[in-house]
């Protein structure tokens, strides 16, 4: 009966620490944006990566 004065107050630190960590996540934005990364994955890209907007005009007027 005595461990209760113990876990009560622990259990009760534990929630509000999930609580506020949960708050946290909310305001800095982790959950705007849920179904963008997985649209993503599904587009096609037709532009090799790492090649800018100005190195694909480059290359077009080379090809050109």
């Amino acid at each position: 009966m005595e461990v209760l004065y113990l876990l009560v107050p622990l259990s009760l630190l534990l929630v509000a620490l999930i609580v506020w960590i949960f708050l946290w996540a909310i305001r800095s934005g982790q959950f705007d944006d849920l179904e963008g990364p997985a649209h993503r994955i599904l587009m096609d890209d037709d532009e090799p990566p790492g090649e800018t907007g100005e190195a694909k005009e480059e290359t077009e007027k080379k090809v050109s």
